[in-house]
């Protein structure tokens, strides 16, 4: 038991500071795209962050196996442990989310056209970054009522994302020459609106590790336990 503790303890730790490298890309490809900031977009590419995260995700994976295979954890450290597992996958998808946006903000901001960024992005880009940070403070605080709180922000990131494409798909039909970069706009908001996605996933599976409740597709999930 204290073995497995320990353990635990380690891939608290090292899920945990992967999970901040995510957060770090998430924001600075938003910031990018948002700022105008083409340079700060190619050194995300340059420096070849979707690979490092890539990386740690298969060794926080080889831990999660290693444990339940050594410990045969169960109850509450079996549901932690698989919980990690699932978390793990999440911040890999959204890393990777993350470079897409850095991706379409080098091609926007190279383009001949240069579309001013819908003004509900800005709310968007607010509501998702504060999921993805309080998606993680409730992974490190097991706290469930936070977590419940992450999930239902998340249609209101839906309502936004269309609301965006609307926008888009006017401004591309007043122009051809609005297209490709709309189009760029219109993939970086659904990347971004799939990065709240993962942080409701894991936000949902931290009422799993605590509750052993599995609240997904639940809505009526969602409202407290007394």
């Amino acid at each position: 038991m204290v073995h497995l503790q320990r353990d635990l303890e380690k891939l608290q730790e090292r899920i945990t500071k992967l999970a901040w490298k995510v957060v770090d890309t998430v924001e600075q490809a938003i910031r990018a795209l948002c700022e105008r900031q083409i340079q700060l977009a190619l050194e995300l590419l340059e420096r070849d962050v979707d690979t490092e995260i890539d990386l740690e995700e298969n060794a926080v994976e080889e831990e999660c196996l290693k444990i339940l295979a050594l410990h045969q954890p169960v109850a509450r450290d079996l549901r932690r442990t698989a919980g990690i597992l699932k978390i793990n996958t999440d911040l890999e998808r959204m890393g990777d989310l993350a470079i897409n946006i850095a991706e379409r903000a080098v091609a926007f901001l190279r383009g001949e056209v240069l579309l001013p960024i819908p003004p509900q992005f800005r709310h968007m880009t607010d509501m998702a970054t504060h999921m993805v940070r309080e998606s993680l403070d409730a992974f490190v605080r097991l706290d469930p009522h936070l977590a419940r709180e992450i999930c239902r922000m998340d249609e209101e990131v839906d309502s936004v994302n269309r609301q965006i494409i609307q926008h888009l798909i006017h401004l591309m039909k007043q122009s051809p020459d609005n297209i490709e970069p709309g189009l760029n706009l219109f993939s970086a908001s659904r990347h971004l609106e799939r990065i709240a996605d993962h942080a409701t996933n894991i936000a949902e599976d931290v009422v799993y590790m605590v509750e052993g409740q599995i609240i997904r597709h639940h809505p009526e999930a969602l409202v407290e336990r007394p």
